[in-house]
């Protein structure tokens, strides 16, 4: 399907980064598969064709083959890997993507979440105290960005680790994949990974001399069974970091957001706190963590009305798709009575489904639930606005004003 004469330049023009809900409905209706003249790209908005495209992973591969950048005439455009590519866990494809989560998400995971809870009620309820004790705080920085970062950390099983090096690492990492950078802004977050890549291999080979019962011994035990090389073993840890530390942080910030904008329905779940669950279904679907995948395409293909060709790469817009009358009754609301609350595309969808979502999941119901509980009002400060992260993918508050009034 061709442009129908939407500028490509629309896709990261600043006010559509702030708010791309107008044009992700004028794409669902004029260009469900919208290609972006001249780069290469296709953007796809509707919730059937999102998934169409995440049930054919032969045909629309995982693989990461290219970064994105703005030129200087505001488009997308591709940086290719060439050869340097290489794909384990998200970005690698079936048999390998199997092998590989099957090696490091066994029973351990869950197990491994559920002792956590108690570490996350208590960092939770010192986060709270320590933010209403301030009356106004700046809310990613006193809660939304610690507790994520702090829980990924000790899931993974990382030693005597430095919380604000590896939250800088894991927002460098998701800023590489967010469009909105220069070419030579790109190349200086590139070369800053090498930073984070010599600290994982270094917590690695310690691992690999002696594999414990965490998430880190388990990619050690598949380096040392021949599963991943030691290359692919850092970059499963660097994904897991920033996909644990970025997705939770955005989700955090996007749930207080809504409560803070939306008095009534903060109210209606401190009285009905069973409600919280649904509540974060709903914050999840309206304003996904990640709001884009990229799919390469190998082989020329078909996806709906559009013909895609061999070498294109295609956005799967989960914040379109999340959105998209079709499939969910008034789209744009926060409605706690959805039959199926879990029926998003926020954590993706088929084998690439996220891996963190059950731990997403638990650190948002704690935190809100301990912040309802401690708070009588959360309101956004009249005097100092939100801003968002200038990102194409990640939709999480780089600066977030509350006040909280204490419940006594």
């Amino acid at each position: 399907m061709i442009s129908n004469g939407i500028p490509g330049t629309l896709l990261l023009d600043p006010q559509v980064i702030d708010d791309p809900y107008p044009l992700y409905q004028r794409l669902r209706v004029e260009a469900p598969v919208w290609e972006i003249a001249g780069t290469g790209l296709f953007a796809v908005s509707t919730y059937e064709l999102v998934a169409d495209a995440t049930a054919r992973p032969d045909a629309f591969s995982s693989n990461l083959e290219c970064l994105l950048y703005r030129d200087d005439q505001g488009l997308p455009c591709r940086l290719s890997f060439g050869d340097a590519a290489g794909q384990a866990l998200a970005t690698a494809d079936p048999p390998t993507h199997t092998l590989h989560r099957s090696t490091v998400f066994p029973e351990l995971v869950a197990r491994r979440m559920e002792e956590l809870e108690p570490d996350i009620v208590g960092i939770a309820e010192d986060c709270v105290t320590r933010a209403l004790d301030q009356g106004t705080v700046e809310f990613m920085a006193a809660i939304g960005n610690v507790i994520p970062i702090t829980m990924i950390s000790r899931l993974i099983g990382f030693r005597d680790s430095d919380l604000a090096q590896l939250l800088r690492a894991a927002f460098d990492s998701t800023a590489m994949l967010g469009s909105t950078l220069t070419i030579d802004e790109l190349m200086d977050h590139i070369a800053r990974t090498g930073e984070i890549h010599t600290w994982i291999t270094e917590q690695l080979a310690i691992a690999l001399n002696d594999p414990v019962d965490d998430l880190l011994g388990a990619v050690a035990r598949g380096v040392n069974g021949g599963v991943f090389s030691e290359f692919e073993a850092n970059g499963v840890l660097h994904t897991l970091l920033s996909a644990g530390g970025e997705s939770t942080a955005s989700l955090l910030g996007n749930a207080v957001r809504m409560l803070a904008e939306q008095q009534e329905l903060q109210a209606h779940l401190r009285h009905h706190p069973e409600l919280i669950p649904t509540f974060i279904e709903e914050a999840l679907r309206l304003e996904p963590p990640f709001r884009y995948h990229m799919r390469s395409v190998h082989d020329d293909t078909a996806l709906g009305p559009a013909e895609v060709p061999a070498g294109s790469t295609v956005l799967l817009l989960w914040g379109s798709a999340n959105r998209n009358a079709a499939e969910f009754e008034r789209p744009d609301e926060v409605d706690l009575d959805r039959k199926v609350p879990r029926h998003h595309l926020a954590f993706g969808r088929g084998v690439h489904h996220c891996v963190g979502a059950p731990l997403a999941r638990i650190e948002a119901r704690t935190v809100l639930t301990v912040l309802l509980e401690r708070t009588a009002s959360i309101t956004l400060d009249p005097d100092d606005a939100p801003r968002w992260v200038d990102s194409l993918m990640v939709r999480r508050h780089e600066h977030l004003p509350v006040r909280l009034a204490a419940h006594h």
